[in-house]
């Protein structure tokens, strides 16, 4: 026997209507929701639920005082009191003037220099460069140095043992003319210093040198060269 559902009690059959009316009462609570929350919002988005009350600090206006200044203190005035001295004092006009006419022999020494001393010295003493130098047969140093090396006779000693070299010396042209102090520097050999010491002894006079005029001493310095051929 095969069961029949009664159409009125169906609900089936009604599902649909149900699903429809549920879907519409949901979106109607969603946008109810949705604008009680949006108008309660505060519109403010920085807005933290506090506020905080700012005081302001009021600073005093103060009025400056205008200061006037310090008067400069009173200098006491100085009075000047003149005393009346009476004029009784006589000046005599007549100036004495001494005698021009001085004796001057009295007052005057007149001193005698004896200047032979200075003039000896400056004679002895020995000039390096004059104002006028010495000459030799009308040449310097130079031309004497070829006559002395003219004259050398080799040392026969020397010339055996082959020393050569060159020998330093030096003279004075005194203020006649003639060759004095003539001494070795530096030596190669005795044999070779003593013969050019010997052959500048000889040596025939010079034209002597001159300082202001005068004739004075002159020192020289030279080499002799010994050389064996």
């Amino acid at each position: 026997m095969e069961i029949k559902k009664n159409d009125n009690v169906n609900l089936e059959k009604r599902k649909g209507i149900f699903l429809q009316l549920g879907l519409v009462i949901v979106i109607s609570l969603c946008l109810i929701a949705f604008e009680w929350t949006t108008g309660a919002r505060d519109d403010n988005p920085f807005d933290t639920g506090t506020e905080e009350a700012i005081e302001e600090e009021m600073i005093p206006i103060t009025e400056m005082e205008d200061q006037q200044p310090e008067a400069p203190p009173e200098v006491p005035k100085v009075t000047e009191i003149f005393q009346i001295v009476e004029d009784d004092v006589t000046i005599d006009n007549e100036v004495l003037f001494e005698d021009d006419e001085a004796d001057f022999d009295d007052e005057i020494q007149m001193y005698d220099f004896d200047v032979t001393e200075e003039e000896e010295e400056e004679e002895d003493y020995i000039f390096i460069v004059v104002e006028d130098m010495p000459t030799f047969r009308g040449g310097d140093v130079n031309r004497f140095r070829e006559w002395v090396q003219n004259r050398i006779k080799y040392p026969q000693i020397a010339a055996e043992n082959g020393i050569q070299g060159k020998v330093f010396l030096m003279f004075v042209v005194e203020p006649d003319g003639s060759v004095s102090n003539v001494n070795i520097l530096r030596g190669v050999d005795p044999a070779l210093d003593n013969e050019a010491q010997r052959v500048v002894e000889t040596s025939p006079k010079w034209a002597p040198g001159k300082q202001r005029g005068a004739p004075v001493r002159v020192r020289f310095s030279m080499t002799v060269n010994f050389k064996l051929q």
